[in-house]
């Protein structure tokens, strides 16, 4: 990451804002996979919870060009995000189905996320995305996160909500 950032640098570009830098691990190191110059989901649902600052007054120092007076401060915890689905998504998949227990889902502790959704006029919300919901979960441990972002999924039911149930397993 710091050879790009130098390179801008040097090239009379230098970069300002967030970088979200996607890391393999490899047997011979990390390993750069991409880099997202946005505040991209699910992996910022899964980073920005841990971090406590006042974003508005970070936003504005970035633009003004001067962080000298921003701290943030990173929980020494862990977080986990499922991303519930539709069905057939990447593909084609259906919209307009009904969904239930975001309310239990956040009792869990769990942080819910809308991504394809929309409220119908009844005051339901419903699927309106492939990706339609990413669950949070918030912990001292990884296992911890892990459990509750599943606890928080679990509450949450759609026709066809597809999920997967491999998140972090190589970790744990």
């Amino acid at each position: 990451v710091e050879p790009t950032l130098g390179g801008m640098q040097a090239d009379g570009s230098p970069y300002r804002g967030i970088l979200f830098v996607g890391l393999m691990l490899t047997p011979d190191g990390p390993r750069v996979v991409e880099y997202n110059c946005r505040l991209g989901d699910p992996e910022t649902q899964a980073v920005l919870p841990l971090v406590d600052c006042d974003w508005t007054g970070v936003f504005g120092a970035m633009a003004r060009h001067d962080l000298s007076g921003i701290r943030l401060t990173v929980a020494q915890q862990h977080a986990a995000t499922v991303v519930l689905a539709s069905e057939g998504y990447p593909g084609s998949y259906p919209k307009g189905r009904v969904i239930s227990g975001i309310e239990e889902a956040e009792a869990t502790g769990a942080l819910v996320f809308h991504a394809g959704t929309q409220q119908a006029d009844s005051g339901d919300i419903l699927t309106s995305g492939g990706r339609v919901l990413s669950i949070t979960g918030r912990g001292d441990s990884l296992r911890a996160a892990v459990d509750q972002a599943y606890a928080g999924a679990d509450a949450i039911h759609f026709e066809g909500k597809t999920l997967r149930r491999d998140i972090a397993h190589r970790a744990l």
